[in-house]
Order: structure tokens, then C-alpha cells, then sequence
């Protein structure tokens, strides 16, 4: 089917003469056939958002209607990608078009020449549900992809074929109660708008360890959890994304590049297949999709990128896999749904957003979550999401920022002045907060005892209490505070120096393990209450704040992780002599 444009406004075109036409349905524009999705219907009338340049259309120029929905091709071959916002491949279409992209390329999204290794692990005669293993594809050397019956598919499978296929080969024929016989392919295509089912949805129990002290100790968030990451520009929020795609024990990071600059996206291609996977030692490329939709690509695609990565996700997650999905950033995402929401002249909402951005932002987030994926074997699957928020001026009380927060559960507020300061992450631990702390709390008492949580409650009030001595001392100096003030404040820079503040170029500092983050903190706690003792002793505070064994503590979050250990045991123990003898020494030694 397909009708004639009357209308081109940038990304939107109107056609006429699509009066079998759906929404959502994907259609093909002008001689160059652009790629385009219809976002509404008057009559005939449909309003379509195109995903490449539109210069050069023109009324009459043809619009042809696939009668599909915006969808992914879901199977072996995604992994170790680099896709645009609407799954095309672009070191192939590099490598068909040059560096620039020609309009109206198409590429398949999945491989169609490269043949995987299917390993079948049901047979003939087994009765099988939607989301059933299949067989397996040794996708990666770090991932066993695992082919399932797609939904909607049940019945007995009647042949099952091992060996090396394309993905559009037949791997399996299943015949359902009606008698009707499916022949199965390696992949499976999804809608993108739509989320992927599944049996039951779990609260989020075990925490996502990133390896940054500030989040995973302070503001953690739970595996299937969802975070944003708001700040202005320069507070390192690009910088968080890459460290959360680095270090987080997930299996797969959906990187999504949404909008932001195309360095940005050329940093993570650069480092990824350089750098190793701290559990497997394989390169991280190995367990990684990219979704580049730079902010110099069409505006339209943005709005589709994000659907892509979560659709990709919610796959990987129905094998029971760990996801982590990183959109960075879900306001350039906002503002391509501002551009278009114009140009079909809706009435806007505050700041010229659409009315509905708060309902299509919460319809990604709570597409994340722990649940109980289809299929008869129990498999258990998470996705986190994780969305930067780059508010104009650093200026949280706009609209996506607002939005975002009522729908997240972690938030970490990244800071200008700690980013100028040198002191990264620059997530600020005053306006930060993590609403999992409750539900991760049994974890950390199974895993480390009650004195995890203990720690971290007392570190964060030290913390608050520092920054209410702070008003007294710019008013009338730190000369005029109590020797306990002062020392509330001295743990407080300790733990800000030694604990919180990282060094992403010195490997032993760019990830801590839990029990690392754990003795650490133990350590500055132990000063702050050694000192404590000590002064209600008479000891002279200047020599107690100048010991030796504290800036072993400095430097001990430098060390690999077994001499730390080591290094942990001769701390405590020096700290604890040395504090002895400032105390011997009297209060005017």
C-alpha cells in the first residue's frame, strides 16, 4: 500500500492515501525508500517521523507502508556490535557506504552469511512452551547465547537441526495443537515499543556492584534497579556511564549513545576492545552492544535508540542473563520527542515538552526489573537501567529531571564543584539518595555482618555533620570548634580523600571489590573512634591528627587487593599503638 507526501517539516512528513495504514507501523520514504514510522493517523492522513535526513523530498514523492511495527532482529550476532537507533550495523554499512552513511542504506541488522554453531538441547518429541531453550550458540567467548522458542509458539517439536547455520536457517520445526507447523530461524524479530513478557516480576534483592565506593557502599542500586545520573555539563556524567559499563558484574551492558557528542561514543570505541572483563579476563567488547545515535545523526532515531537497547535487553534478560542497559542521555532523547511533538503542533507542556513525557519516561524505566522469564526451567533474569539526565545549567527542576526522579529509585546527583575540584565521581553525597538500602540491607549483613550497614550509616553522618561545622568555620574559623568537631571534620576529609574519591587511571583504584570498600571504610571509622577515646583521655589532638598509620590509610586504597588484606591487619594495629602513645604522651607532649 502507499500514498503521496504533501508535507515535509524537517524529520516529519505527511502523507496521504494510507488510509489501511496503523501507527507504529514502519514505512519507506521517496525514491531513496528513508526509513520512517508513522507516530499518528487523521483519515488518510499519517504523520511520519523519519529517521534519516530529509532534504531533498518533496510533495508527491511516493510513501510505501510494510504493514510492520518498528521492530529488532533478536539473535546471534548482536554482541560485540555497534548499532545506529534503529539496528543498523554500521561497520557494515561503513563498509558498503564509506564514512559517510548513504541515505537510505539498508543492512540487516544480524549477519546473514555468518554461520554459528547450534547445539540443540531439546529433541524430537519434546513439548515446549514460548521462551524454551532450544540450543545453544557459543555467541562470544564470554557469552553461550541460548536460541528460544519464540512467543507465541507452542507445541512438539518434530525436528531439531545441530550443526553450523545462518541465522535464517530453520533450526527447529514445532507443531502446535491446531497441527500447524512453525519452522523456527535462529532469531526472532520483537517489536520495539512493546515490552517482552514474562512469568513474574521480583523485588530487587542483590545489589549491582559497580566497583565506585560512592555508589556501591553510600547509594547503591540493586540488580533490575533503575538510577539516573543528572548533572551539568562537564560533571562527569559520560564519565560514570563508562566506569557502571566497565566494572558493573552484570553479563551484558546495552550502551546507548543518545544524542551526546560523537567523541564521547568514540572513547568507548576505542577503549572497550582494549580493555578486559576484571571476571573473565576476555575484552569487554565480548559482552557489550553499542547503540550510537551521536548528537551530529538524525534527530528522529534518538527517539527510537532508547526502545532498541531495552528490546535488546529484555532478550538477553529472557536467557537469564544479568542486563545493564546505560542511555546516555535520556534529555537528548526528550528533546528529539520536544522536536517532534512540535512539529505535529500538539499542545505543549512545560518547558515546550510534550504533555505525555513523563508517561513515555517511566514506560523505559519500568521496562527494568528481576522476573521470572518464560519457559519451563525457571530462569531467573534482570535488567538495570541506568539513564544521565543533562539538565540546561545544571538545573534539576526542569521538567525531564523532575520526571525522571518521580519514576528512579537511585539517585546520584553529580556535582560542578567536586568535577572542578578534581574529585571524581562528582556525585555529591549531601543530595544523593538510594531508596534500595532497605531491600539490599539483608544482603550486605549475610555477606559482611551487621557492621556494613553500621559503617555506612555512621560515614553518612559524619558526612552531614561536616557540612553543618562547615557554615561555623567559614564564619568564625576552625580554631573556634570543640577538639570533637574537629575531629568529626578530619574523618569527614578522610573519608571524602581516602574513601569516596577515585582514580580511574590506576587500575587498583578504578574497581574495589565489596569486602575491599568494607575494611576501607572500617579503617576511617576505626581513627574516628580510636581518636575519640583518646581525647576524652587528654590527648593532644594536633599529634593525633598527624600519625603516620593515617596516611597509610590514604595510600592502602592504592594497593591490589591481597596486600591490601595484608596491609589491613598492620594498619589497625599501628593506628592503634600509635594512638596509645599520643595518649602516654599526655596533652602538652
Amino acid at each position: 500500500m502507499s500514498g503521496t507526501i504533501t508535507k515535509v517539516s524537517g524529520p516529519l512528513v505527511v502523507a496521504e492515501g494510507l488510509a489501511d495504514a496503523n501507527v507504529s507501523d514502519v514505512v519507506r520514504v521517496g525514491s531513496q525508500r528513508l526509513i520512517g514510522e508513522i507516530l499518528n493517523m487523521t483519515g488518510d492522513s499519517a504523520s511520519i517521523q523519519v529517521y534519516e535526513e530529509t532534504s531533498g523530498l518533496g510533495p508527491g514523492a511516493v510513501v510505501e507502508t510494510t504493514g510492520m511495527p518498528m521492530s529488532v532482529e533478536l539473535g546471534p550476532g548482536m554482541l560485540d556490535n555497534i548499532y545506529d537507533g534503529i539496528q543498523r550495523p554500521l561497520p557494515e554499512m561503513r563498509a558498503l557506504t564509506g564514512d559517510c552513511i548513504t541515505r537510505g542504506t539498508d543492512v540487516a541488522p544480524l549477519n546473514r552469511e555468518k554461520k554459528w554453531d547450534f547445539v540443540p538441547v531439546a529433541k524430537p518429541g519434546d513439548q515446549v512452551i514460548p521462551g524454551d531453550v532450544l540450543g545453544t550458540v557459543q555467541e562470544t567467548s564470554a557469552i553461550l547465547h541460548k536460541i528460544m522458542v519464540p512467543y507465541g509458539v507452542e507445541g512438539e517439536v518434530l525436528s531439531v537441526a545441530s550443526g553450523e547455520h545462518v541465522v535464517t536457517d530453520v533450526i527447529a520445526t514445532v507443531k502446535d495443537k491446531k497441527g500447524k507447523i512453525h519452522e523456527l530461524p535462529m532469531f526472532q524479530r520483537w517489536p520495539v515499543r512493546i515490552a517482552r513478557p514474562y512469568t513474574r516480576k521480583y523485588v530487587p534483592s542483590r545489589p549491582m556492584n559497580s566497583g565506585q565506593r560512592i555508589i556501591d557502599t553510600l547509594f547503591p542500586i540493586a540488580k533490575g534497579g533503575t538510577a539516573a545520573v543528572p548533572g551539568p555539563f562537564g560533571s562527569g556524567k559520560t564519565v560514570v556511564q563508562h566506569q557502571l559499563a566497565k566494572w558493573s558484574d552484570v553479563d551484558i551492558v546495552i550502551y546507548i549513545g543518545c544524542g551526546e557528542r560523537g567523541n564521547e561514543m568514540t572513547d568507548v570505541l576505542m577503549e572497550f576492545p582494549e580493555l578486559k572483563d576484571p571476571r573473565n579476563g576476555e575484552p569487554l567488547m565480548k559482552r557489550t552492544v553499542l547503540i550510537a545515535n551521536t548528537s551530529d545523526m538524525p534527530v528522529a532515531a534518538r527517539e527510537a535508540s532508547i526502545y532498541t537497547g531495552i528490546t535488546i535487553a529484555e532478550y538477553f534478560r529472557d536467557m537469564g542473563y544479568d542486563v545493564a542497559v546505560l542511555a546516555d542521555s535520556t534529555s537528548r532523547w526528550a528533546e528529539a520527542l520536544r522536536e517532534m511533538s512540535g512539529r505535529l503542533e500538539e499542545m505543549p507542556g512545560e518547558e515546550g515538552y510534550p504533555a505525555y513525557l513523563a508517561s513515555r519516561l517511566a514506560q523505559f524505566y519500568e521496562r527494568a526489573g528481576v522476573v521470572e522469564c518464560l519457559g519451563a526451567d525457571d530462569r531467573q533474569g534482570s535488567v538495570t537501567a541506568i539513564g544521565a539526565v543533562s539538565p540546561p545549567g545544571g538545573d534539576i527542576s526542569e521538567p525531564v529531571s523532575q520526571a525522571t526522579m518521580r519514576i528512579v529509585k537511585v539517585f546520584w546527583a553529580l556535582d560542578s564543584s567536586l568535577a572542578y575540584a578534581r574529585h571524581f565521581p562528582a556525585i555529591n553525597w549531601l543530595t544523593s539518595y538510594s531508596l534500595y538500602l532497605d531491600t539490599l540491607a539483608p544482603w550486605y549483613t549475610k555477606e559482611f555482618g551487621e557492621g556494613y550497614m553500621k559503617n555506612r550509616t555512621k560515614a553518612m553522618h559524619i558526612l552531614q555533620e561536616e557540612s553543618e561545622l562547615q557554615e561555623i568555620v567559614r564564619l568564625v574559623g576552625q580554631d573556634a570548634l570543640s577538639p570533637a568537631d574537629r575531629l568529626t571534620m578530619e574523618t569527614a576529609k578522610s573519608i571524602r580523600e581516602d574513601f569516596l574519591q577515585q582514580n580511574a587511571f590506576v587500575d587498583e583504584d578504578a574497581y574495589s571489590s565489596y569486602l575491599k570498600q568494607y575494611k576501607l571504610m572500617d579503617l576511617v571509622l576505626r581513627f574516628d573512634s580510636l581518636c575519640r577515646d583518646a581525647l576524652q583521655k587528654g590527648a593532644n589532638m594536633e599529634k593525633l591528627f598527624t600519625i603516620p598509620a593515617r596516611e597509610r590509610v590514604g595510600r592502602a586504597k592504592m594497593a591490589d587487593v591481597k596486600v591490601f588484606e595484608k596491609d589491613y591487619a598492620e594498619i589497625e594495629a599501628q593506628m592503634k599503638r600509635e594512638i596509645e602513645e599520643v595518649i602516654a604522651g599526655g596533652e602538652d607532649a
